[in-house]
Protein backbone atom coordinates (compact mmCIF):
# COMPACT_ATOMS: atom_id res chain seq x y z
CA UNK A 1 0.00 0.00 0.00
CA UNK A 2 1.30 3.46 -0.88
CA UNK A 3 0.84 6.77 1.39
CA UNK A 4 -0.99 9.44 0.55
CA UNK A 5 2.23 11.80 -0.34
CA UNK A 6 0.94 14.78 1.34
CA UNK A 7 1.24 16.75 4.43
CA UNK A 8 -1.15 19.43 4.05
CA UNK A 9 -3.22 18.54 7.02
CA UNK A 10 -4.88 21.05 9.31
CA UNK A 11 -8.01 22.34 10.33
CA UNK A 12 -10.14 25.40 9.27
CA UNK A 13 -12.51 27.23 11.92
CA UNK A 14 -15.12 25.21 10.72
CA UNK A 15 -13.80 21.82 11.39
CA UNK A 16 -12.04 23.10 14.27
CA UNK A 17 -15.23 23.90 15.99
CA UNK A 18 -17.00 20.67 15.09
CA UNK A 19 -14.41 19.17 16.80
CA UNK A 20 -14.10 21.00 20.10
CA UNK A 21 -17.86 20.70 20.28
CA UNK A 22 -17.96 16.85 19.43
CA UNK A 23 -15.79 16.16 22.40
CA UNK A 24 -18.03 17.96 24.39
CA UNK A 25 -20.87 15.91 23.47
CA UNK A 26 -22.73 18.40 21.23
CA UNK A 27 -22.85 18.98 17.75
CA UNK A 28 -22.94 22.32 15.81
CA UNK A 29 -26.32 23.46 14.86
CA UNK A 30 -26.72 27.40 14.90
CA UNK A 31 -24.82 30.43 13.85
CA UNK A 32 -24.67 31.31 17.70
CA UNK A 33 -23.04 28.36 18.39
CA UNK A 34 -20.48 29.40 15.75
CA UNK A 35 -19.85 32.82 16.79
CA UNK A 36 -20.28 31.94 20.56
CA UNK A 37 -17.45 29.24 20.35
CA UNK A 38 -15.56 32.08 17.94
CA UNK A 39 -16.03 34.53 21.00
CA UNK A 40 -14.16 31.78 23.02
CA UNK A 41 -11.49 30.84 20.83
CA UNK A 42 -10.41 34.40 20.82
CA UNK A 43 -10.14 34.43 24.44
CA UNK A 44 -8.05 30.80 24.45
CA UNK A 45 -5.35 32.95 22.07
CA UNK A 46 -5.31 35.67 24.46
CA UNK A 47 -4.41 32.80 27.67
CA UNK A 48 -1.66 31.78 25.48
CA UNK A 49 -0.32 35.05 25.13
CA UNK A 50 0.22 35.26 28.85
CA UNK A 51 1.30 31.50 29.47
CA UNK A 52 4.71 32.66 27.70
CA UNK A 53 6.35 33.11 24.67
CA UNK A 54 4.79 31.58 21.22
CA UNK A 55 7.71 30.95 18.68
CA UNK A 56 5.67 31.59 15.67
CA UNK A 57 4.60 34.87 16.33
CA UNK A 58 8.06 36.52 16.75
CA UNK A 59 8.66 39.08 14.63
CA UNK A 60 11.64 41.84 13.99
CA UNK A 61 11.12 45.29 13.13
CA UNK A 62 12.93 48.55 13.12
CA UNK A 63 12.43 52.29 14.08
CA UNK A 64 14.98 54.97 12.67
CA UNK A 65 16.00 56.92 15.34
CA UNK A 66 15.54 60.74 15.41
CA UNK A 67 18.21 63.45 16.82
CA UNK A 68 16.60 64.71 20.12
CA UNK A 69 13.65 61.86 20.37
CA UNK A 70 13.33 59.72 22.97
CA UNK A 71 9.97 58.13 22.53
CA UNK A 72 8.97 56.05 19.84
CA UNK A 73 5.73 54.17 19.03
CA UNK A 74 5.73 50.61 18.07
CA UNK A 75 2.91 48.06 16.80
CA UNK A 76 -0.13 48.33 18.98
CA UNK A 77 -0.72 44.06 18.67
CA UNK A 78 3.17 44.02 20.33
CA UNK A 79 2.98 41.99 23.63
CA UNK A 80 6.53 42.73 24.26
CA UNK A 81 9.87 42.87 22.73
CA UNK A 82 12.31 40.03 23.41
CA UNK A 83 15.50 41.49 22.47
CA UNK A 84 16.49 44.71 20.86
CA UNK A 85 20.32 46.39 20.12
CA UNK A 86 20.89 49.82 18.67
CA UNK A 87 22.34 49.63 14.61
CA UNK A 88 25.08 52.40 13.48
CA UNK A 89 24.89 52.69 10.00
CA UNK A 90 21.91 50.62 8.65
CA UNK A 91 22.49 48.53 5.32
CA UNK A 92 26.01 49.36 4.87
CA UNK A 93 27.44 46.28 4.96
CA UNK A 94 31.13 47.70 5.91
CA UNK A 95 30.05 49.71 8.56
CA UNK A 96 27.02 48.18 9.85
CA UNK A 97 27.14 47.27 13.60
CA UNK A 98 24.65 46.58 16.70
CA UNK A 99 25.40 47.47 19.69
CA UNK A 100 24.05 46.76 22.83
CA UNK A 101 21.03 48.62 24.53
CA UNK A 102 19.78 47.34 27.88
CA UNK A 103 16.46 47.36 28.93
CA UNK A 104 15.26 49.09 32.06
CA UNK A 105 12.01 49.51 33.93
CA UNK A 106 9.91 52.10 34.72
CA UNK A 107 11.39 53.23 38.09
CA UNK A 108 15.02 53.13 36.68
CA UNK A 109 13.75 55.62 34.26
CA UNK A 110 12.25 57.86 35.81
CA UNK A 111 15.12 58.44 38.18
CA UNK A 112 17.36 59.75 35.26
CA UNK A 113 18.00 63.19 35.76
CA UNK A 114 17.57 64.35 32.33
CA UNK A 115 15.80 62.52 29.87
CA UNK A 116 17.00 64.81 26.83
CA UNK A 117 20.65 64.39 27.20
CA UNK A 118 22.10 63.58 24.10
CA UNK A 119 24.18 60.49 22.44
CA UNK A 120 24.22 57.05 21.87
CA UNK A 121 21.39 55.45 23.26
CA UNK A 122 22.44 52.78 25.44
CA UNK A 123 18.86 52.27 28.09
CA UNK A 124 15.18 51.43 26.88
CA UNK A 125 12.09 51.62 28.69
CA UNK A 126 9.20 49.49 27.23
CA UNK A 127 6.10 51.51 28.43
CA UNK A 128 3.44 48.72 27.75
CA UNK A 129 0.02 50.46 26.79
CA UNK A 130 -3.01 49.22 25.31
CA UNK A 131 -3.28 50.74 22.08
CA UNK A 132 -6.45 51.95 22.74
CA UNK A 133 -7.59 56.45 22.20
CA UNK A 134 -8.79 58.36 24.61
CA UNK A 135 -11.29 61.67 24.32
CA UNK A 136 -10.15 64.44 26.65
CA UNK A 137 -11.70 68.02 27.36
CA UNK A 138 -8.97 70.07 26.09
CA UNK A 139 -8.61 71.36 22.53
CA UNK A 140 -5.15 73.29 20.41
CA UNK A 141 -4.95 76.86 21.79
CA UNK A 142 -3.75 78.38 18.39
CA UNK A 143 -2.88 77.28 15.01
CA UNK A 144 0.28 75.39 14.40
CA UNK A 145 2.14 74.59 11.34
CA UNK A 146 3.72 71.18 9.91
CA UNK A 147 6.55 71.95 11.44
CA UNK A 148 6.05 73.38 14.65
CA UNK A 149 7.46 71.85 17.98
CA UNK A 150 6.00 73.14 20.52
CA UNK A 151 1.90 73.05 21.10
CA UNK A 152 -0.46 75.23 23.10
CA UNK A 153 -3.68 73.22 24.40
CA UNK A 154 -5.64 74.74 26.13
CA UNK A 155 -5.89 72.57 29.41
CA UNK A 156 -2.98 70.40 29.87
CA UNK A 157 -3.86 68.75 33.10
CA UNK A 158 -6.17 66.26 30.73
CA UNK A 159 -3.13 64.90 29.69
CA UNK A 160 -0.03 63.13 30.77
CA UNK A 161 3.50 64.21 31.09
CA UNK A 162 4.15 62.50 28.21
CA UNK A 163 2.92 60.86 25.22
CA UNK A 164 1.21 60.59 22.60
CA UNK A 165 -1.87 62.65 21.21
CA UNK A 166 -4.06 62.65 17.83
CA UNK A 167 -5.17 66.10 16.12
CA UNK A 168 -7.29 65.66 13.33
CA UNK A 169 -5.28 62.59 11.08
CA UNK A 170 -1.37 62.95 12.45
CA UNK A 171 -0.09 61.29 15.61
CA UNK A 172 2.47 63.82 17.72
CA UNK A 173 4.36 62.31 20.34
CA UNK A 174 5.91 65.07 23.27
CA UNK A 175 8.30 64.47 25.80
CA UNK A 176 7.56 67.45 27.91
CA UNK A 177 4.66 69.89 29.24
CA UNK A 178 5.39 72.95 30.62
CA UNK A 179 2.06 75.01 31.71
CA UNK A 180 0.03 74.10 28.98
CA UNK A 181 2.38 73.73 26.35
CA UNK A 182 3.76 70.72 24.73
CA UNK A 183 7.65 71.16 24.17
CA UNK A 184 9.65 68.85 21.91
CA UNK A 185 6.88 67.18 19.53
CA UNK A 186 7.80 64.85 17.22
CA UNK A 187 5.38 65.45 14.43
CA UNK A 188 3.95 62.50 11.86
CA UNK A 189 4.16 59.79 14.38
CA UNK A 190 2.88 56.16 14.00
CA UNK A 191 2.79 55.95 10.49
CA UNK A 192 1.12 59.85 9.70
CA UNK A 193 1.97 62.48 7.83
CA UNK A 194 3.23 65.89 9.84
CA UNK A 195 0.45 69.31 8.72
CA UNK A 196 -1.20 71.77 9.93
CA UNK A 197 -4.05 72.59 12.27
CA UNK A 198 -6.15 75.54 12.92
CA UNK A 199 -7.07 76.26 16.74
CA UNK A 200 -9.70 74.61 18.18
CA UNK A 201 -8.93 71.29 16.86
CA UNK A 202 -10.07 68.34 18.89
CA UNK A 203 -7.12 66.40 20.61
CA UNK A 204 -7.56 62.55 21.55
CA UNK A 205 -4.80 60.79 23.76
CA UNK A 206 -3.04 57.67 22.02
CA UNK A 207 -2.08 55.48 24.53
CA UNK A 208 0.04 53.78 22.17
CA UNK A 209 3.05 51.24 23.38
CA UNK A 210 6.41 53.13 22.48
CA UNK A 211 9.85 52.40 24.16
CA UNK A 212 11.59 55.28 25.51
CA UNK A 213 15.39 55.73 24.57
CA UNK A 214 18.04 57.02 26.81
CA UNK A 215 20.13 59.22 25.78
CA UNK A 216 17.53 60.94 23.24
CA UNK A 217 19.81 60.21 19.68
CA UNK A 218 22.47 62.75 19.35
CA UNK A 219 23.33 63.90 15.81
CA UNK A 220 27.39 63.24 15.67
CA UNK A 221 26.76 59.27 16.60
CA UNK A 222 24.51 58.64 14.22
CA UNK A 223 22.35 57.48 12.33
CA UNK A 224 21.05 55.02 14.93
CA UNK A 225 18.50 52.31 14.27
CA UNK A 226 16.87 50.54 17.01
CA UNK A 227 16.14 46.71 15.95
CA UNK A 228 13.87 44.84 17.69
CA UNK A 229 12.21 41.37 17.95
CA UNK A 230 8.96 41.74 19.25
CA UNK A 231 6.08 38.80 20.59
CA UNK A 232 2.86 39.64 18.65
CA UNK A 233 -0.65 38.89 19.31
CA UNK A 234 -2.38 36.02 17.81
CA UNK A 235 -4.83 36.97 15.00
CA UNK A 236 -8.56 36.75 15.75
CA UNK A 237 -10.59 33.52 14.45
CA UNK A 238 -12.02 34.87 11.28
CA UNK A 239 -15.52 35.68 10.69
CA UNK A 240 -15.40 33.13 7.53
CA UNK A 241 -15.63 29.67 9.00
CA UNK A 242 -13.17 28.42 6.07
CA UNK A 243 -10.53 30.45 7.30
CA UNK A 244 -7.16 28.61 8.86
CA UNK A 245 -6.18 29.73 12.55
CA UNK A 246 -2.42 31.60 12.93
CA UNK A 247 -1.08 28.65 14.29
CA UNK A 248 1.38 26.13 13.37
CA UNK A 249 -0.56 22.62 12.84
CA UNK A 250 1.63 21.40 15.39
CA UNK A 251 -0.44 23.01 18.08
CA UNK A 252 -3.91 22.07 16.74
CA UNK A 253 -4.26 19.38 19.56
CA UNK A 254 -3.94 21.91 21.81
CA UNK A 255 -5.97 23.88 20.26
CA UNK A 256 -8.65 21.74 19.88
CA UNK A 257 -8.35 20.65 23.56
CA UNK A 258 -8.40 24.38 25.13
CA UNK A 259 -11.33 25.27 23.22
CA UNK A 260 -13.70 22.04 24.12
CA UNK A 261 -12.81 23.11 27.39
CA UNK A 262 -13.78 26.91 26.82
CA UNK A 263 -16.51 25.50 26.01
CA UNK A 264 -17.39 22.75 28.44
CA UNK A 265 -18.35 25.96 30.42
CA UNK A 266 -20.94 27.19 28.80
CA UNK A 267 -22.63 24.02 27.65
CA UNK A 268 -25.81 22.65 29.42
CA UNK A 269 -24.16 19.27 29.50
CA UNK A 270 -20.72 20.30 29.65
CA UNK A 271 -20.47 20.45 33.33
CA UNK A 272 -20.14 16.59 32.96
CA UNK A 273 -17.09 16.07 31.31
CA UNK A 274 -15.07 19.55 32.48
CA UNK A 275 -12.83 18.06 34.55
CA UNK A 276 -11.65 15.50 31.94
CA UNK A 277 -11.35 18.05 29.58
CA UNK A 278 -9.14 20.74 31.53
CA UNK A 279 -6.79 17.93 32.39
CA UNK A 280 -6.44 16.62 28.52
CA UNK A 281 -5.95 20.65 27.93
CA UNK A 282 -3.20 21.19 30.35
CA UNK A 283 -1.63 17.83 29.33
CA UNK A 284 -1.67 18.68 25.60
CA UNK A 285 -0.54 22.71 26.51
CA UNK A 286 2.73 20.87 27.75
CA UNK A 287 3.32 18.83 25.26
CA UNK A 288 2.70 21.99 22.61
CA UNK A 289 4.89 24.62 25.11
CA UNK A 290 7.73 21.93 25.68
CA UNK A 291 8.28 21.78 21.92
CA UNK A 292 7.69 25.10 21.20
CA UNK A 293 10.60 26.62 22.87
CA UNK A 294 14.43 27.24 21.81
CA UNK A 295 16.55 24.51 21.29
CA UNK A 296 19.67 25.94 21.04
CA UNK A 297 22.57 25.98 23.66
CA UNK A 298 22.84 28.32 26.15
CA UNK A 299 25.64 29.90 27.08
CA UNK A 300 26.53 31.43 30.53
CA UNK A 301 29.36 33.88 31.33
CA UNK A 302 29.96 34.64 34.78
CA UNK A 303 30.74 38.41 35.56
CA UNK A 304 33.81 38.55 37.56
CA UNK A 305 35.21 42.10 39.48
CA UNK A 306 38.67 42.20 40.59
CA UNK A 307 39.47 45.29 42.76
CA UNK A 308 43.40 46.59 43.20
CA UNK A 309 45.00 47.41 46.12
Amino acid sequence: MSTSGTSTFNLDLNNLIEEAFERCGQELRSGYDMRTARRSLNLLTVEWANRGINLWTIEQGQISLVTGQAIYAIPTNTIDLLDHVVRQNNGIQSTQVDLNITRISESTYSTIPNKLTQGRPIQVWLNRQTGQNNSVATVLNGSISATDTSITVTDASQLSSAGFIKIDSEVISYPNVVGNVLTNCARGQNGTTATSHTTAAAITVQNLPCINVWPTPDAGGGPYTFVYWRLRRIQDAGANGTVEQDIPFRLLPCLVAGLAFYLSQKLPDGLARMQMLKSEYEEQWLLASTEDREKAASRFVPRMTFYGQ
